[in-house]
C-alpha cells in the first residue's frame, strides 16, 4: 500500500514546478536530462569553452552502468558516494521509498537519508510528499506541544539509560504482549526487544544480553516509575552479582513527555511497517524498526544514533558502500565485485596523477565514469586499460 497517492502527488508537484523557470537545472525532466547529457559530452570536447560549458561542467558529470548514462555530482579525490541526479519522473519513487525507509520519517531524516544518494531532490519537494502522507498528518494532529527545554549533557556514553515499556496487548502478537525499550541517553542509541510480560525478571534477562554486548550503564530510570525500577535492578544483581547500578530520578531539564513521543514514533513505525509487510507479527517488524530508528538523523545530536554510538555510519552489504547503486544492484559473484573495484581504484588513480601534473585543461571531475560489469575470461589476472576505465 503506497503512503501517498502517486497520481496526487504529480498533480501537486506539477503546481510547484508550473511556478519554476524552465532553464533551472534541479527538476529535470526525461528531455531535459537527455538534453543536459549531450550538452556536457560537447563541452568536454570544446576547446573554447562557452559559459553554458563552464555551468555544465561544474555541476554535472556523467557515469556509465553498462549502456546507460547517468547524471551524478562531479566526484572528487575525497568523495565517499555518488550522488545521483534525478527526472521528475523517478521523484515520486525515490521519495516513496525514503519515507518508508525512514518509517515515515519526517522533513530531517528524509533529507539526511536522499542525500546519501540523490543531489537533486528539494527540501521543498519534501515537504510536498510530507504534507500529502495522511500518516503524518494524523500524527501531527494528535501530537501535543511539547515545552522547549535544554537538552539532557552526559560526559560519558552508557552512562545513563532509559528502561520503558509499551503496552501492545490491544494488538497482541502471541505470545508477545509488550515491547522492551531502552535507550542510552548520550548517544540516543535504542533497542527493542518483545516481551511476553512486564515481569521485571523477564525484563533483567533481556537488559542482561543487551549489557553483555554494550556494556552496562551507571543509572537506569524508568517512567515506569520506582517500584519497577528497584525490582529490576534487584533481578539484574541476582543474575550478575558483580554489577552495580542504581535508579536514577528524571533529570533536570528533560521533558518528560520525550519518552512518549519516542514510543508513539516506534509504535508509528512499527505499525508502518506492519502495513507494508502486510503482517500481523510486529514482533518480527522490530529489528528493522530498531535500526530505522538508530539510523535515522536525530535532531538534538545532529547525527545519527549509530552514528554517535560507533563513530560511523552503518554498514548494510553493498548497498550502503560508495559505489554506484546501479552497478551494485548486478553485481552477483565475488570477481565482478573486485572487478568494480578495480575500476574505481583506477580512475582514481588517474585522476590524482593528472592532478599531480596539474592538467588544468582536462579536468578529471569532468570525465565519463563507466562501470563495464562483464566479466574477462582473464578477468582475475588483467589489468585494466585507460581506455577501459575512461570512455
Amino acid at each position: 500500500m503506497s503512503v501517498v497517492d502517486k497520481q496526487l502527488f504529480y498533480d501537486c508537484f506539477q503546481s510547484l514546478l508550473s511556478e519554476k523557470r524552465e532553464d533551472n537545472s534541479m527538476y529535470l525532466t526525461t528531455e531535459k536530462y537527455s538534453e543536459i547529457i549531450e550538452q556536457v559530452k560537447i563541452a568536454k570536447l570544446e576547446k573554447k569553452k562557452s559559459s553554458l560549458s563552464y555551468r555544465r561542467l561544474k555541476r554535472f558529470q556523467i557515469c556509465c552502468v553498462g549502456d546507460k548514462e547517468k547524471l551524478i555530482a562531479p566526484l572528487s579525490e575525497t568523495s565517499t558516494s555518488v550522488q545521483y541526479y534525478i527526472t521528475n519522473e523517478d521523484m515520486y519513487d525515490v521519495l516513496h521509498e525514503a519515507h518508508v525507509n525512514t518509517g515515515h520519517g519526517g522533513k530531517h531524516r528524509m533529507l539526511a537519508e536522499l542525500k546519501k544518494s540523490y543531489k537533486n531532490v528539494t527540501q521543498e519537494v519534501v515537504l510536498l510528499f510530507l504534507k500529502l502522507c495522511l500518516t503524518c498528518q494524523q500524527k501531527l494532529s494528535s501530537q501535543k506541544k511539547a515545552i522547549v527545554v535544554k537538552p539532557v549533557k552526559f560526559s560519558e556514553l552508557e552512562s545513563r539509560c532509559q528502561v520503558d515499556l509499551i503496552d501492545m496487548q490491544s494488538q497482541s502478537d502471541n505470545p508477545f504482549q509488550f515491547i522492551l525499550v531502552y535507550q542510552d541517553y548520550v548517544t540516543k542509541f535504542v533497542q527493542l526487544r518483545p516481551l511476553t510480560s512486564k515481569e521485571p525478571s523477564e525484563v533483567a534477562k533481556q537488559l542482561l544480553d543487551i549489557f553483555c554486548i554494550f556494556g552496562a550503564p551507571s543509572i537506569i530510570q524508568s517512567e515506569s516509575g520506582r517500584e519497577f525500577a528497584n525490582g529490576l535492578i534487584s533481578e539484574l544483581k541476582a543474575l550478575w552479582p558483580n554489577l552495580k547500578v542504581v535508579h536514577g530520578k528524571l533529570p533536570d531539564g528533560q521533558n518528560p513527555s520525550s519518552v512518549e513521543t519516542t514510543h508513539q514514533d516506534i509504535q508509528n513505525m512499527l505499525l508502518a511497517w506492519m502495513d507494508m509487510e502486510k503482517s500481523p507479527k510486529w514482533s518480527e517488524g522490530l529489528r528493522f524498526v530498531q535500526i530505522m530508528k538508530n539510523t535515522d538523523y536525530h535532531e538534538s545530536i545532529y547525527q545519527s544514533p549509530y552514528q554517535a554510538m560507533f563513530g560511523r555510519s552503518i554498514k548494510i552489504g553493498l548497498s550502503t558502500s560508495p559505489l554506484p547503486s546501479d552497478a551494485v544492484e548486478e553485481l552477483e559473484t565475488e570477481e565482478e565485485l573486485e572487478e568494480l573495484l578495480h575500476t574505481v581504484k583506477n580512475r582514481r588513480f588517474e585522476i590524482q596523477r593528472r592532478e599531480n601534473a596539474n592538467l588544468a585543461s582536462d579536468p578529471p571531475e569532468n570525465e565519463i565514469i563507466t562501470f563495464d560489469l562483464a566479466p574477462d575470461e582473464n578477468s582475475n589476472d588483467r589489468k585494466l586499460t585507460k581506455d577501459e576505465l575512461i570512455s
